[in-house]
């Protein structure tokens, strides 16, 4: 196998989920800021032309985030960084499933159509007028979550999940490109910190 990988918090998120399992897969970078990922070899691994893209022994790719991490569960299975159970494993795509879709897709979207809005309209449509209100949803549903998770040490209770590594790559990156982190929102700060202190964190940062 192999993991053509890139700046950005996706793929972080993938190779965080590399160390934690404790394998080993070779790293290839795909240059965003050049473009690289716009042309027609990248695009024959992903034709969205994003990354991570993971190549299988088969010749054949891999995208998405979650489709990835979740056939390196199945290969892997230990630790179980979904579940061990179908209930574990409910649980965890759950959450994952919350996070991506209220909290990465707005902050995401506010990042793109605000900050990075020069960089990002030659590669794909952006809407500048959303950007304020795409970062308002992503800290509504922020605030949402650190209710959810008053006295959890994870996202899935006790559970380190990939639900924990989606948002805290989010969080991190996004923390310094216009979106920090509400210090009101006590939970999510206190978790932060603990997820911080991972080795998984700082072999990817």
């Amino acid at each position: 196998m192999k993991l053509y990988n890139s700046v950005g918090p996706n793929p972080r998120l993938v190779r965080m989920f590399i160390a934690e399992k404790g394998i080993s897969i070779p790293l290839e970078a795909v240059d965003l800021r050049g473009g690289e990922n716009r042309q027609g070899e990248h695009l024959k691994r992903n034709p969205h032309g994003q990354t991570p893209a993971l190549e299988l022994d088969s010749g054949s790719f891999l995208c998405e985030i979650t489709a990835i991490c979740e056939y390196l569960e199945e290969k892997h299975p230990s630790p179980a960084l979904i579940g061990s159970t179908a209930e574990e494993r409910a649980e965890c795509r759950m959450w994952t499933r919350r996070i991506d879709l209220n909290i990465c897709e707005p902050t995401a979207n506010g990042y793109r159509f605000g900050e990075a809005e020069k960089f990002f309209a030659k590669r794909i449509v952006t809407v500048p007028e959303a950007s304020a209100g795409m970062k308002k949803i992503a800290q509504d549903r922020i605030k949402w979550l650190d209710g959810q998770i008053a006295g959890h040490e994870f996202i899935c209770g006790k559970r380190f999940t990939l639900a924990d590594m989606l948002l805290f790559v989010w969080l991190d990156f996004f923390s310094g490109a216009g979106q920090p982190i509400d210090p009101s929102n006590a939970n999510i700060v206190a978790w932060f910190e603990r997820i911080k202190q991972r080795p998984s964190v700082q072999a990817t940062a």
